[in-house]
């Protein structure tokens, strides 16, 4: 069975930074290209930053201008985003995505993160 938790959302003030972490099991993690999305209320999923299972690439949104970085460690099965500088913008909720192939993926059940004054 696949499982994708992820954790470390929370609410913060503009400027601050948060680490989100997503815990995969049930597949092969290290074959999986991994994401996070982001959904906002009222608004569609979108795609935050992507991180490729071979080779090291990274892709990213236009709207994290440096401010996000995606990482996995492969042994512990996780993925991770550095959020900083956060602003009232970000918030949504945020999910991990596992994509094992072009019809074989499976989403976490998101964490929040509230970004306000």
């Amino acid at each position: 069975q696949v499982t994708l938790v992820e954790s470390g959302g929370g609410v913060v003030q503009p400027g601050s930074s948060l680490r989100l972490s997503c815990r995969g099991s049930g597949f092969a993690f290290e074959w999986a290209v991994m994401s996070w999305y982001r959904q906002a209320l009222g608004k569609e999923r979108e795609l935050v930053a992507s991180f490729l299972p071979t080779g090291g690439r990274k892709n990213y949104a236009d709207f994290v201008k440096g401010r996000f970085t995606i990482s996995r460690d492969n042994l512990k099965s996780a993925l991770f985003l550095q959020m900083n500088n956060l602003e009232p913008e970000d918030t949504a909720i945020y999910y991990c995505l596992a994509r094992l192939g072009e019809n074989n993926y499976y989403w976490g059940r998101g964490t929040q993160v509230t970004v306000s004054p």
